[in-house]
């Protein structure tokens, strides 16, 4: 069983150019609130969307391996079957550290991605919100973190 280390969570989010892997062509998606959550805290982002051809008015890769210059980081937001595919891309264009999206459902998370990672010594952030470690992030994820500190699930 896979334990997210905070370590791994600060230094994801201590870089500055990150692919958002299935992020979605529909506005009000969760996935669009939290990349432009990220382009409003400075982070350099790149869409990766074989369905899009631009989010938020910034081009779209359509897979990892057309990004250049490369990213430091892959938030992987795409459902759970299709994440050890897109693991596997990230670790073959060499992309260093991976987030596999989750919060209330497993979201982008499989054993497989996650084993992909840990074989392939890819760090990776598996099933946490970025909100719950993004400073002034508020409202309910305040709460929630409250809550997962209370209890003794916050990564530390």
């Amino acid at each position: 069983m896979h334990t997210n280390e905070r370590r791994h969570i600060d230094d994801f989010l201590g870089q500055h150019r990150i692919a958002f892997i299935g992020v979605s062509r529909h506005e009000k998606d969760f996935t669009r609130d939290l990349f432009r959550e990220f382009a409003k805290r400075g982070y350099e982002l790149v869409p990766v969307n074989p369905e899009a051809s631009e989010i938020e008015g910034i081009p779209c890769a359509h897979t990892i391996r057309e990004v250049s210059p490369p990213v430091e980081g892959a938030m992987v937001l795409t459902p759970s079957p299709k994440s050890a595919g897109v693991v596997r891309e990230c670790i073959e264009a060499g992309v260093p550290r991976v987030w596999l999206y989750g919060a209330v459902t497993q979201g982008a998370v499989s054993e497989e991605a996650v084993e992909l990672c840990d074989k392939g010594g890819v760090p990776v952030v598996a099933g946490e919100c970025p909100f719950m470690f993004l400073s002034g992030s508020g409202g309910v994820h305040t709460f929630h973190r409250f809550i997962r500190r209370l209890t003794g699930r916050l990564p530390h």
